[in-house]
C-alpha cells in the first residue's frame, strides 16, 4: 500500500517571488505548485528543469522538488537526457519538468521538435508573454502582428510561430494552450506532467514592463483572439520589404534623429566617473540616460552603462557615468568620483559589487537618509531624498543637486533635458533640487 504523502507546498514557506508586480509568472508558479500538490507526487520525484530567463529564476522558490539549471534554450535537451536515463534505470519513477520562456523556446527549438518527435515522457510548461523581457522587451518569433515592442514601435509585421501546431506536426500527444490567469491552469498543467509521452502546456501571459504600456492587450483580449487555430489553412502573405516600406516606412510620422549638437559648454577638466543606484521602477537610469545627453549638450564625451536583476521591474537599478572632456577609452569605474544611493535595493546592490569599498576620500556618497550605516572612504551625506523628492525623483534629483554644487556639466544643459522630459511637471525638480543642496558635502 502506497504511503500517502499529501505535502501541502512544494514552494519554500514565505517565498518571496522575485518577478515584476503584475507578471503571469505568479500564476505560472502558483499554479504549477498547484498542479504538484495535486498529484501528491513525493518531491525527490519531481525535477524542474529551467534556463536563461524571466521564468528561469522561479528554481529558488521551489523547496523540495530537484531543480537543474541550464543555458539558454537548452532546457529540454537536458531534460531529455534526464528522463531517458530514469525511464532507462529507473522505470520512469521520476516527473521532468521544463520551464521555459518564448526566448529559450525559440532558440531551444530544435530540441523541442525532436522531444516531441521521440515522444519522451517531458511536460513542457512554456511562458509565452510575446516577447524578451529580460533583455530589454524587443519581439520575439512570438509576437502577435500588429505587436508594440521597443525593437517593433510600428508594430510587428512577421507572423508569429504557432508552438502548438509544430509540437502537433511533430507528433506530440499532449497539447495544450492557456492564459496565465485561468482558474483551471493547475488542473492543465497536473494533466500534463500525469501524461505517459511528451506534453506542452503553451501560457500566455502579458510582460507588465514591456508589453502592457504599448499595446491594447488584456487576459480577455488574449482569450479571444491568441487562442490556438487548427483551421489549417495558409494565408497568403507578402514579402518583407513590401511589407517593411508600407508599414514601417509609410507609417513613420517624422524623421527620427537622436543626433546632440553641443550648443553649452563645460569648465570641465579630467574625466568623473558618478555611480547611481536605486530601486528599478524608479528612473535611475533615465537619470543617468539625461545626465549624459546634457554631458554631450555641454561639449563633453561620455558614456552610460546599466546594470539590473534578470527582471526588469523589480530588484536593483544601477548606471555608471562617464564624463570627459577627452575620448573615453575605458567605461568602467575602479574609483568612483561619486556615488548616489537612492533607496535600499541600491545600497545593497553597491555593497555587494565592491563600488563602495573602491571609493576613496575624495568620493563625494549622496545616500537617503533612512538607510543604515555603512563603512566607506568618501564623504557621506545622507538626505531626505525619498522623503523630499520620492523614490521617482530620488536619483535624477540628487544627481542634478551635485551638478550645481560641482559644476561638472552646463546646468541649463541639464535643466533644458529635465524640462524637455517632465514638461510641466518638471517644476518639482526645480524644488528638490533647491531642498537638496545645502545637505550636500563636497
Amino acid at each position: 500500500m502506497e504511503e500517502t504523502l499529501q505535502h501541502h507546498t512544494y514552494t519554500k514557506d514565505n517565498a518571496v517571488f522575485p518577478f515584476c508586480k503584475g507578471c503571469g509568472h505568479h500564476h505560472y508558479v502558483n499554479h504549477l505548485d498547484e498542479a504538484l500538490f495535486a498529484l501528491n507526487i513525493d518531491p525527490k520525484n519531481v525535477c524542474i528543469v529551467s534556463d536563461i530567463g524571466c521564468i528561469g529564476i522561479l528554481d529558488s522558490l521551489f523547496a523540495t522538488p530537484h531543480t537543474f539549471h541550464t543555458t539558454h534554450g537548452r532546457s529540454t535537451a537536458f531534460a531529455t537526457g534526464i528522463e531517458l536515463a530514469d525511464g532507462i534505470l529507473r522505470n520512469s519513477k521520476l516527473k521532468t519538468i521544463v520551464v521555459i520562456g518564448d526566448g529559450g523556446a525559440t532558440i531551444g527549438l530544435l530540441h523541442l521538435v525532436n522531444a516531441a518527435l521521440m515522444n519522451v515522457d517531458v511536460t513542457v510548461i512554456l511562458a509565452n508573454n510575446f516577447l524578451y523581457g529580460m533583455t530589454g522587451g524587443q519581439h520575439s518569433q512570438f509576437s502577435p502582428l500588429e505587436f508594440v515592442t521597443p525593437t517593433t514601435p510600428a508594430g510587428n509585421i512577421v507572423p508569429p510561430i504557432d508552438i502548438c501546431s509544430i509540437m502537433k506536426s511533430c507528433g506530440a500527444t499532449y497539447i495544450k494552450q492557456a492564459v496565465a490567469t485561468d482558474k483551471n491552469l493547475g488542473s492543465i498543467i497536473a494533466d500534463a506532467v500525469n501524461h505517459p509521452g511528451f506534453a506542452m502546456v503553451e501560457v500566455l501571459e502579458l510582460c507588465t514592463e514591456w508589453a502592457v504600456p504599448f499595446n491594447k492587450f488584456d487576459g480577455k483580449t488574449m482569450n479571444e483572439k491568441l487562442r490556438h487555430s487548427n483551421d489549417g489553412g495558409v494565408p497568403q502573405r507578402k514579402d518583407f520589404a513590401t511589407l517593411y516600406k508600407e508599414k514601417v516606412l509609410g507609417n513613420l510620422k517624422k524623421t527620427i534623429d537622436d543626433t546632440i549638437t553641443p550648443a553649452y559648454t563645460s569648465a570641465l577638466n579630467g574625466s568623473r566617473r558618478i555611480v547611481l543606484a536605486g530601486t528599478a521602477g524608479e528612473k535611475v537610469q533615465l537619470a543617468s540616460f539625461l545626465y549624459m545627453k546634457s554631458a554631450i549638450a555641454s561639449g563633453l564625451h561620455a558614456t552610460q552603462k546599466n546594470d539590473n536583476p534578470v527582471t526588469q521591474g523589480s530588484g536593483f537599478s544601477l548606471s555608471e557615468l562617464c564624463v570627459s572632456n577627452d575620448e573615453i577609452l575605458f567605461t568602467g569605474i575602479d574609483q568612483p568620483d561619486a556615488v548616489i544611493i537612492a533607496s535600499a535595493d541600491g545600497l545593497k546592490e553597491v555593497l555587494a559589487n565592491g563600488t563602495l569599498s573602491r571609493c576613496v576620500a575624495e568620493t563625494i556618497i549622496i545616500a537617503d537618509q533612512t538607510l543604515p550605516e555603512f563603512e566607506c572612504a568618501g564623504k557621506i551625506s545622507r538626505l531626505p531624498l525619498r522623503a523630499l523628492c520620492t523614490g521617482s525623483r530620488a536619483a535624477l534629483s540628487a544627481l542634478a543637486a551635485l551638478n550645481v554644487v560641482k559644476g561638472w556639466i552646463s546646468q541649463d544643459a541639464l535643466w533644458e533635458m529635465i524640462d524637455g522630459k517632465f514638461k510641466d511637471k518638471s517644476g518639482s525638480f526645480h524644488r528638490d533640487i533647491e531642498a537638496l543642496m545645502p545637505f550636500i558635502k563636497t
